[in-house]
């Protein structure tokens, strides 16, 4: 698209590969709106502005979001009004919480379910729901709830915040997303009612509130008891709930809206609905589906004899923690067996399973579906001496298997500095550190019992840890966005290096 002063728009070339999302497009390399009150203002705003935004880097502004939460909540958490005693923790362990919170990881210094008061509860609520929606979507949607419009740079904002490649649709887009976000958790949390509504009485109510928004959100925090979900590890209706919301958060809403579109077009349109459905959702759903099979497969065998884990379950019930487990370990963070109990296969897997995490424009963490499945494509293709990049009959951009590269790079070196400090600074065995570290950089929550004994040099290391797992990748990948198109002209000699 060619925008020149005072020159009219002219109309983008069909990208070679786009989704449909909704009423717009939000892949592809060029512009299309369908909602009518949107096109006017966004072209008129687009012709006097484009220049000045499209330059301007918002990494640290939504870094400084982020931030100014995790603050902001460390200081109400260390408030006397937020202890369950009615005196103030310290505040590296408020810190530690509202970053956890924030980050939706789920790593605890001090039991949620004990430790803090009605109030203290609630400011972790709204912590977790602002960190899973992320920072810059809240304040756009509390905008809009005020009949507020936003900007050209608001929208650029929201698009690089959501990880996006186009501006088409975007506040459409982020409506369906908290309408989303919201119906799901508010039918979980009347689900949960009928579990703990007969156990707490009307303090049940707000349990199946929280815990339905941590679910959704990955946040693996819950108002049950100091051990997790382990007391309701035969609870089905408990755990298959928790299990739609954990896969529904992290799926991701770009997913949502494309099994919609797809769903919604059948009855015009002759086929099967898979074939008709995006790039980006055919890899989700599929790397989904595989890591879950997969996984809950792998952990039935390697814990099937373990008599701290599923040795004393029935068949089923040993089905069904297996399944949880695979679920859980993919950011969500919840337990309904002990970490520490677990074989040492089945502990590789959970950090295998743990650093993948979820997929991208969602609640969930880790390196994502989609990026390890760009790089086994294109590590496939190096074998196969291809020079296309391909998966599911589509060719991926050289872009995406650098920005997939990146961020797997960014990823493992948060892992490995988290570990080597956290293994001086406390003297654990490198197993418990290990997990640690990949459980608060995929935002995942899991713990072998490392956590609550943390000294202040710890906490703050996992805190960091927790940080840069959440907004690390995401600023990365803004990067990469940015300067795919710069460059200063300037090419270096080529020369050969021995690989292998």
């Amino acid at each position: 698209m060619l925008l020149s002063a005072g020159a009219p728009i002219q109309a983008a070339p069909k990208p070679h590969f786009s989704a449909e999302i909704g009423s717009g497009y939000c892949f592809g390399n060029g512009f299309r709106f369908s909602d009518t009150d949107e096109k006017g203002e966004v072209i008129m705003s687009l012709q006097k502005s484009l220049g000045k935004h499209r330059i301007r880097n918002f990494t640290p502004i939504i870094l400084l979001s982020f931030l100014v939460a995790v603050f902001a909540g460390s200081g109400l958490l260390a408030l006397p009004v937020s202890s369950a005693e009615g005196v103030p923790h310290s505040y590296l362990d408020a810190l530690f919480t509202a970053t956890t919170s924030v980050c939706v990881t789920g790593l605890v210094t001090v039991p949620t379910v004990s430790a803090w008061s009605g109030f203290g509860q609630a400011v972790i609520l709204v912590l977790i729901q602002i960190g899973g929606l992320g920072i810059i979507t809240c304040m756009t949607a509390f905008l809009l709830f005020f009949h507020q419009k936003a900007g050209l740079g608001q929208r650029l904002l929201i698009q690089e915040a959501l990880n996006l490649n186009s501006l088409s649709g975007i506040l459409g887009f982020l409506k369906r997303i908290l309408l989303g976000t919201f119906a799901v958790e508010g039918i979980c949390a009347l689900l949960y009612m009928i579990v703990f509504v007969p156990e707490y009485g009307y303090r049940g109510v707000w349990i199946s509130v929280f815990h339905s928004v941590s679910a959704f959100c990955n946040a693996g925090l819950d108002l049950i008891s100091e051990n997790s979900l382990c007391p309701y590890s035969q609870n089905s209706l408990l755990l298959s709930v928790t299990s739609a919301e954990i896969i529904l958060g992290g799926i991701g809403f770009v997913v949502w809206w494309d099994v919609i579109r797809v769903l919604r077009e059948r009855k015009q349109k002759r086929g099967r609905c898979l074939s008709r459905l995006t790039l980006h959702s055919k890899i989700a759903l599929s790397m989904t589906f595989i890591l879950l099979i997969g996984g809950t497969a792998a952990f039935l065998i390697l814990e099937y004899r373990n008599p701290e884990t599923l040795g004393p379950l029935s068949f089923l019930e040993k089905i069904q923690v297996a399944a949880f487990q695979s679920v859980t370990t993919r950011t969500a963070g919840f337990a309904t067996v002990p970490q520490e109990s677990l074989t040492a296969g089945s502990w590789l897997l959970t950090l295998i399973l743990m650093c993948i995490g979820g997929s991208p424009v969602g609640t969930a963490g880790g390196i994502k579906t989609v990026t390890i499945a760009v790089l086994l494509a294109s590590a496939r293709a190096a074998i196969q001496n291809k020079e296309e990049t391909t998966c599911f009959e589509r060719s991926i951009s050289k872009e995406a298997t650098r920005k997939a590269l990146g961020v797997v790079c960014s990823f493992l070196i948060i892992v490995l500095l988290s570990a080597l400090l956290l293994a001086a600074a406390t003297g654990a065995d490198a197993e418990d550190v290990l997990f640690e570290s990949v459980s608060a950089a995929g935002t995942v929550g899991l713990t072998r019992g490392l956590t609550g004994t943390l000294n202040d040099i710890g906490k703050l290391i996992v805190s960091a840890t927790m940080f840069l797992g959440r907004v690390g990748p995401i600023s990365l990948a803004i990067v990469f966005l940015k300067q795919k198109n710069k460059g200063d002209g300037v090419r270096c000699p080529t020369e050969e290096v021995q690989i292998g």
